[in-house]
């Protein structure tokens, strides 16, 4: 996937965006997949066609094998990037399978956020990461008070597993992208992650991963929730700061309650209005001002 060399924050942006709402169809058709193969056996699929997708793809490119031995450093970012991503799809698989998905992105989300919050210098930062915070908090808020007192506790140690990596997939995501030219360090990793997952997929699901049904679908959900997003992100990661893309994450549960209202019919209240409009402004604040510093630095 080639991506224009515009550099920028609204460019970053526009590709966290797209990402975002390719996940969420991606997630409509992995929630299929849940009951016949289970949330390990679905991450297993996901993984492994995403990584065969990428191979593929960077191999009617040229991949240079021998270089890459000489660059076992570069090579070993990539590979620890991998296996936090392939920890990180299975931790939150394995959490929304256990308590409600706006519970679950709530307490993930707490990963990117702690990136914002700990890599800020600037108080107009704390400000777009507490304002994205919040926006998230309320767009998951009937979710989460609805079932407060009946939340699988597995299910919520599933969640925040899956938000610790997410802060591994951000710092990774971009030291990777930085030592690899196009998505040749994404391919290493997705390769990584199914050495690691396909071995628990095939436990726990067994020969129904090679049902056609199976398969078809989980080629979709390779795609859409990963090959395609992931590949975006890395490209976003190349042009903004791991602490605002921290921000634009935040942009996931937006077009999820989104996707909800348009191919789901499920209505918003007052409160899920109010915290698209406070994920939205952090996000343009947060990409205003990371626009307005990159032109000053090339000013001076």
């Amino acid at each position: 996937m080639k991506i224009p060399k515009s550099s920028g924050a609204s460019t970053a942006g526009m590709l966290v965006a797209t990402g975002a709402i390719s996940i969420q169809f991606g997630a409509a058709f992995a929630t299929r997949l849940f009951r016949e193969v289970g949330p390990t056996g679905a991450t297993a699929l996901r993984i492994v066609f995403a990584a065969i997708a990428l191979l593929s793809f960077n191999w009617r490119r040229g991949i240079n094998i021998s270089k890459l031995r000489a660059r076992r450093k570069d090579v070993m970012v990539a590979v620890g990037f991998g296996i936090v991503l392939g920890t990180m799809n299975l931790t939150f698989y394995e959490s929304i399978s256990r308590i409600p998905l706006g519970v679950a992105v709530t307490i993930e989300f707490v990963g990117p956020l702690s990136v914002t919050i700990f890599g800020s210098r600037k108080a107009s930062d704390l400000l777009w990461a507490l304002l994205a915070g919040v926006g998230v908090f309320l767009l998951a808020g009937g979710s989460l008070f609805g079932h407060i007192h009946r939340l699988d506790i597995v299910g919520v140690l599933f969640a925040l597993a899956a938000g610790l990596c997410w802060i591994g997939y951000i710092l990774l995501n971009s030291a990777s992208g930085k030592r690899f030219g196009g998505t040749t360090g994404l391919t290493i990793a997705m390769s990584a992650a199914s050495v690691v997952i396909l071995p628990f997929g095939l436990a726990s699901a067994g020969l129904h991963l090679f049902n056609p049904g199976i398969l078809l679908i989980g080629v979709t959900v390779a795609l859409l929730s990963s090959a395609i997003p992931y590949s975006l992100e890395m490209h976003a990661l190349k042009r903004i700061t791991p602490r605002a893309f921290g921000i634009l994450l935040s942009l996931d549960p937006v077009f999820a309650a989104l996707a909800g209202l348009f191919i789901l019919n499920q209505h918003l209240d007052i409160y899920e209005i109010v915290a698209l409009v406070l994920v939205m402004t952090a996000n343009a604040g947060s990409a205003y001002f990371d626009s307005q510093s990159e032109k000053t630095k090339v000013s001076t």
